[in-house]
């Protein structure tokens, strides 16, 4: 292990007019790792090696160690193959990662039939269990096995299955009795077990969840292998995608001798920021039972007129265009759904009788559906919506027509027999192999004809082969070379198509990690008149290692891209002024229109479905006039974290002194597969020390980054800014990518204030970290903070409401090299975003 300096990061002051600023920046020593300075690789977070990493799992204290065991593909960048990695530390903060501890299971013909999915690490003091000695107790490691369709006898089954170690954490067994606990279900996983001592005894408990069902079920043991159920807690709060990764331990309220106990659960989606997040709840826990004390009651419609509801069975006068041929009238019907449609996981949170679903026939069908026109007199427009996350991008079209211009190659529709080499296309690699594969007659949706190239098609190994296809050569005539493509995306370099002028590339893109074939475009004016190539380069090997390839136009404007919106439109002087999206979620939420700017012109609502793959359809309900915007219910509820990248929290068994230490996967789901970070991806958040605080809704959760971390501050480089008044903005002297921030910020007269922090010194990157004081909200923004274009869901505004105290704003902030953990208030509201 190497140890390595860093500069002192960037600390940009971003204050409004009036605003008094007081600010201690201190830099902070790296982490002491084996690995470099790969772009994005953090300098303070743990992060494995090489390869993919997401929930952290089994998290113990054992003799003078904290052991971090992580979900872990050992064999590539993207979730798959799913094992325990394993990595130690002293202190919380310096990580030596280990080697692998628990691997998948293979059969004989190296296939796996186990997944090792998200656990707990218990150390078994007693040895109640049987795997050690009284002497020297075992780890007991309690995780679900994933079984794959290779297995012979549970295929398709989650079930909770156990591992010893008897050297301290650093080698496993995996038990023969296992699984354990079987309840013959396809999404029951990740258990939590502690010890618990009350006044019904001294046995272990497990909390784990049935995912789908929003259910955390808790069992107890007295040996770790024989579970007895005890019962079980919600749905409660928010329940908008899957349960995942419960916890279930006892805090004390913070300047009193109170204990209540917490329930953890993390959901994805649904979380208050999109995507993943963790929630939780405050009550009780009699060893058997546990009560919350913190769960929402239902919310009341939002004041106002209702425009549309939905509730008699009809559409009224709305224009409603289902897609023909396809045998339920989808995507719509004839009439509102009344709740769930065969098929379609549980539809919760619309209001009345009915609604709008567009999963009739599933997600393939594609409409439209256009309410009357209406003139705006009042401030908003509040209305439920779900499904899937597809938003609207202005400048893309409904239908798949081409742009105008020369087809090349006749958009591959040869004469049945003609090849792409009988047309002067060169092949190598696996695409050489048997040329009568290519064109290609089948993979991917969208195309135009019958005819494409497909990489997985072309070669006999599918998403395996490996070579390229070269055109003959071609003039540039036009400003515009235009294509539809599909298959999957790599950043690397390995899956492209590449425009070659004189044998070198000159334009190159990738897929859309879908089957899904739209339309991308080059502007080639600055090459008009050169010879060029087209090539399609493949050498990417396993999922979507494959790209397809049709109708590729030269002409005099670019492609107008397809939309894949699943959204519910605002529409003016047509064109959309505003839009929302599900959140990839069977569940409806509140969202507002700001119709003020539009007042006395006529508008009307179009819900657009125009997707055909996952989630691909969307739900809306109860358009209400207001004055008032409606609160999200999401908002009501209580969130370990208010960030994008806050995931899977759990805490650490047996922490000296009785503290309860969390950390969380510093990811998200929405596009965890897409960071661009290499040979590695997706860090852990720094570990946090929890307790209650007495609020006005009750106690709620205080978080801080550990103390330890304290050992990371370079405090002879320490930049403290004295109290001042700012006007407009300030640059702060130290530059850098790693550091912790402290301020105390008063807004003066500014509606917003705050701090840039990882800015370019020419403004064109930054992340703003601010307050703004028309709202009461904090907020991170993240949309212009470098690579942010890799995924659509990736640049992002999080905010959350937070009161000032004596009129000031207290902020601890960790930088790393690509996040930002942000604690206001003391801990009392945290945002995480990478």
């Amino acid at each position: 292990m190497s140890r390595r300096r860093l500069r002192l990061p960037v600390v940009t002051g971003l204050v409004g007019a009036g605003t008094t600023l007081g600010l201690l920046a201190t830099s902070a020593q790296a982490l002491p790792s084996a690995v470099g300075d790969e772009p994005y690789r953090p300098a303070i977070h743990f992060t494995p090696a090489r390869n993919w990493m997401n929930d952290p799992n089994g998290l113990v204290y054992y003799k003078g160690t904290y052991h971090l065991f992580f979900q872990h593909n050992p064999r590539g960048d993207r979730w798959g193959n799913m094992s325990w990695g394993h990595a130690t530390s002293t202190d919380l903060v310096h990580w030596r990662e280990q080697p692998l501890a628990i691997p998948q299971t293979l059969n004989a013909a190296g296939e796996s039939v186990e997944d090792i999915f998200s656990g707990s690490v218990v150390v078994d003091k007693t040895n109640s269990s049987g795997f050690g000695t009284a002497t020297n107790p075992p780890l007991i490691a309690i995780y679900t096995s994933a079984y794959t369709d290779k297995h012979p006898t549970l295929a398709g089954k989650q079930a909770q299955s156990l591992a010893y170690s008897t050297d301290g954490g650093m080698t496993w067994t995996k038990y023969a009795g296992n699984p354990v606990l079987n309840r013959d279900s396809a999404n029951f996983r990740d258990p939590k077990v502690f010890r618990y001592s009350g006044p019904k005894g001294t046995y272990w408990v497990m909390a784990a969840v049935e995912a789908q069902e929003h259910r955390v079920l808790l069992f107890k043991s007295r040996d770790l292998k024989s579970w007895t159920y005890l019962s079980d807690f919600g749905p409660a709060n928010a329940v908008g995608g899957q349960w995942e990764c419960p916890d279930l331990f006892q805090l004390q309220i913070q300047g009193t001798r109170t204990r209540k106990w917490v329930m953890v659960v993390n959901i994805n989606p649904g979380s208050v920021a999109g995507g993943s997040g963790g929630q939780y709840f405050v009550g009780n826990f009699d060893g058997e039972r546990f009560v919350s004390e913190s769960t929402v009651s239902a919310d009341t419609l939002p004041p106002g007129t209702s425009f549309a509801s939905f509730d008699d069975g009809t559409y009224g006068d709305w224009t409603v265009s289902n897609e023909p041929g396809n045998w339920a009238n989808g995507p719509w019907g004839d009439a509102p759904a009344t709740g769930t449609l065969p098929g379609q996981n549980p539809v919760s949170g619309f209001v009345g009788s009915g609604l709008v679903n567009g999963f009739l026939d599933h997600d393939w069908p594609v409409g439209t559906m256009r309410s009357p026109e209406f003139t705006v007199d009042a401030a908003y427009l509040n209305f439920l919506v779900g499904g899937g996350n597809h938003p609207h991008v202005a400048g893309t079209q409904l239908s798949n027509d081409p742009p105008a211009g020369s087809l090349l190659w006749d958009g591959f529709e040869f004469p049945d027999g003609t090849t792409l080499a009988d047309t002067g296309w060169q092949a190598t690699g696996d695409f050489a192999t048997e040329p009568w594969r290519n064109p290609s007659t089948a993979g991917g949706d969208y195309y135009i004809g019958r005819k494409r190239i497909n990489t997985w098609e072309g070669g006999p190994r599918g998403d395996d082969n490996l070579g390229s296809l070269t055109s003959p050569a071609f003039e540039i005539t036009a400003d515009h070379l235009s294509m539809l493509v599909g298959g999957g995306r790599r950043t690397d370099g390995s899956l492209e198509v590449q425009l070659l002028v004189g044998g070198q590339v000159v334009r190159s893109l990738t897929g859309p990690e879908g089957g899904a074939l739209n339309w991308r475009s080059w502007d080639v004016a600055d090459l008009r008149g050169q010879q060029a190539q087209l090539r399609v380069w493949d050498q990417a090997a396993g999922g979507w290692g494959h790209l397809t390839l049709d109708h590729v136009v030269m002409g005099d404007t670019p492609a107008i891209p397809r939309s894949d919106e699943t959204a519910v439109n605002l529409v003016v002087d047509g064109k959309v002024v505003a839009s929302a999206t599900g959140a990839n979620s069977e569940y409806l939420d509140w969202h507002s229109f700001d119709l003020r700017p539009y007042a006395g012109r006529t508008a009307y609502l179009e819900i657009v479905d125009n997707n055909r793959f996952g989630w691909g359809h969307i739900l809306a309900d109860e358009f209400r006039f207001g004055a008032q915007p409606a609160a999200t219910r999401a908002e009501s509820y209580d969130w370990l974290d208010w960030g994008r990248d806050y995931y899977a929290a759990v805490s650490w068994n047996d922490v000296p002194g009785g503290k309860r230490v969390m950390i969380g996967w510093m990811n998200n789901w929405d596009y965890a597969n897409d960071i661009p970070t290499s040979p590695w991806r997706s860090a852990m958040s720094l570990p946090r020390h929890v307790w209650l605080a007495q609020t006005p809704k009750g106690p709620r959760i205080v978080s801080r980054v550990v103390p330890q971390a304290a050992a990371l501050n370079l405090t002879g480089q320490a930049y403290a800014a004295p109290a001042q008044s700012v006007s407009g903005s300030r640059l702060l002297p130290k530059r850098g990518s790693v550091a912790r921030i402290d301020a105390v910020l008063r807004p003066g007269t500014a509606k917003r204030f705050g701090l840039t922090v990882h800015a370019a010194a020419d403004g064109s990157e930054k992340t703003v970290i601010g307050y703004d004081t028309t709202t009461g909200r904090l907020f991170v923004d993240r949309t212009d903070s470098g690579n942010v274009g890799f995924h659509p869901a990736f640049p992002s505004v999080e905010d959350a409401q937070v009161s000032l105290v004596g009129g000031k704003l207290t902020l601890s902030v960790y930088l790393d090299r690509s996040s930002v953990e942000l604690f206001a208030q003391g801990g009392r509201t945290a945002i995480t975003d990478q």
